[in-house]
């Protein structure tokens, strides 16, 4: 691949691969970084991009592959976007989906690792099942199968706690 075709194709994928590494990375500052990286790790075997079936999933794989890295060095995997808190609600009503988008930041971080990726990849990122699959390097089924588990687990543990909370509360 030369060098117009490698920059034509990064170009268009630095915006998913910068969102992904955000994502994981939760920082914007480490997600640029990161995207530099793989960009410099991609030119590397540019001459090889060519024979890859798809330049994109490999790319995804690779900053994936990457910020799991970084993660793992950090031990800090805890993310959910705050763009998904509104902030129109009343100061009573913030205060709870703070605390409820905490508590679901807490219970992702401990899905094992698989499950928390792709659970980030499909949740947060909205990346296609087929792609995730690439990505990780699995079937589509248990790429589905491993997503239902994750969500099955992080909606019984809210509903386990929300109950444990109201128990609390008639008993008191």
């Amino acid at each position: 691949m030369d060098a117009s075709m490698f920059n034509s194709l990064f170009t268009a994928l630095s915006g998913k691969l910068y969102r992904l590494a955000k994502s994981m990375l939760r920082h914007a500052e480490e997600a640029e970084d990161a995207l530099q990286e793989v960009q410099l790790k991609l030119w590397e075997k540019h001459d090889e991009l060519d024979t890859v079936e798809n330049p994109e999933g490999f790319a995804m794989r690779t900053m994936r592959n990457l910020c799991l890295d970084k993660i793992r060095k950090v031990h800090d995997t805890s993310e959910l976007n705050e763009e998904l808190i509104s902030k129109n609600k009343n100061p009573y009503e913030q205060t709870e989906l703070n605390d409820l988008t905490d508590r679901i930041k807490g219970l992702i971080d401990r899905l094992p690792e698989m499950q928390r990726s792709i659970m980030r990849m499909r949740d947060v990122e909205e990346m296609e099942i087929s792609e995730i699959a690439y990505i990780m390097n699995l079937t589509e089924n248990a790429v589905t199968v491993n997503l239902s588990r994750a969500r099955t687990k992080v909606k019984t543990q809210i509903l386990n706690e929300l109950q444990a909370t109201n128990n609390t509360i008639w008993n008191e």
